[in-house]
């Protein structure tokens, strides 16, 4: 009876010092913050990628980053043979295709987005997009035939899907893009990487996608990001906010357009009607908790317009947005009035009721 009273105290013993031991093992991992950053910048998902580390010794957590990116961008191609999108839109009406379990959950999601959206966040607008194929250079503007022909196929209820056995199948004429949604989704993965190797504090760039780790060690308010003026490139800024641990997404005219008779046609298109959304907006930045919620919200907001955007955030938890006017008036939700700093004097900020 001793002997069984003692093998059990010893286990017991031996838990607790293992428990001790993965407890102080923990706390070593803990990665001290520096200043300075390591930064890594390439060009990736059309656009300017830039990963900032505020730790030392980070080459192999970036390594895998890049990587990662490089990975989804092919996974989620329109146009490269192979990949799981391009395979999807080339069975359309023919088969169910099986997917990487990546791309079915962010197609998922996409999906879940377009039923609490009511449609207006639908990545099976590609029957349009591939019209107007604004940002090639074979961009053009459609004709009404054209557009109306298409619209039909732009549904998201269309979109089936398999989670047994991860598969998408998609109605003949239907073309999923999933551009609206991708940088978001392909942030937080590069987030979960950093989290992996016990990073703590960083800045994750995807080009109109930012997302915070942490806080800035440089100033006690948090990161200062600034809020994209929507008449000029990526970069010039209209203010800014501070944020901590938080995502901030961008969404504007201002990123990719085609002229044509001295009109600018913009890549934000209404599903509802397959032109590009025609509002007071020209700009709206986004601050949520995830880049995927950012990316979704970015784009639902502009087509909801600045009131009915307005009214949207305020009945969110954590959510903030700018709204920027074509008059240059700056439209701010309620959790930013005394967070947003005005940086430049051509705009204005709007006093809302």
């Amino acid at each position: 009876m001793k002997r069984k009273i003692w093998t059990v105290l010893m286990i017991i013993i031996s838990m607790i010092f293992l428990a001790a031991c993965q407890k102080a093992s923990s706390k070593k991992e803990a990665l001290d913050i520096v200043s300075e950053p390591e930064t890594r910048t390439e060009s990736l998902l059309h656009t300017v990628v830039q990963l900032s580390i505020y730790h030392e010794n980070q080459e192999k957590a970036m390594d895998e980053a890049i990587a990662y990116i490089k990975e989804m961008e092919k996974l989620l191609s329109t146009n490269l043979e192979g990949a799981d999108v391009y395979r999807i839109n080339q069975a359309a009406g023919k088969k169910p295709v099986k997917v990487d379990e990546r791309t079915f959950d962010i197609i998922e999601t996409a999906q879940k987005m377009s039923q609490t959206s009511d449609g207006k966040f639908d990545i099976s607008i590609g029957a349009v997009t591939n019209l107007w194929r604004i940002g090639d250079p074979e961009a053009r503007v459609p004709s009404d035939q054209e557009i109306k022909a298409a619209l039909p196929f732009i549904n998201y209820k269309d979109i089936q899907l398999n989670a047994k056995d991860k598969t998408i199948f998609i109605k003949k004429g239907m073309v999923l893009e999933l551009g609206a949604i991708s940088k978001g989704y392909i942030a937080d993965g590069v987030k979960a990487i950093f989290k992996k190797h016990h990073i703590t504090t960083a800045i994750i760039n995807l080009g109109g996608n930012v997302l915070t780790m942490g806080t800035s060690p440089n100033d006690s308010k948090g990161w200062n990001i600034g809020v994209q003026n929507p008449d000029e490139v990526r970069g010039d800024t209209v203010g800014s906010v501070h944020v901590k641990d938080q995502s901030v997404v961008t969404s504007g005219i201002y990123e990719r357009f085609i002229e044509k008779d001295g009109k600018k046609y913009h890549h934000i298109m209404d599903p509802k009607t397959g032109y590009l959304v025609e509002n007071d907006i020209s700009g709206v930045t986004v601050f949520t908790k995830t880049s995927i919620q950012g990316d979704e919200l970015s784009t639902s907001l502009f087509l909801l317009g600045i009131k009915d955007g307005l009214k949207l955030i305020e009945d969110m938890d954590g959510v903030e947005a700018v709204f920027i006017d074509k008059s240059n008036g700056i439209h701010l939700s309620k959790g930013l009035k005394k967070r947003f700093t005005l940086r430049n004097e051509d705009y204005h900020i709007v006093n809302e009721n």
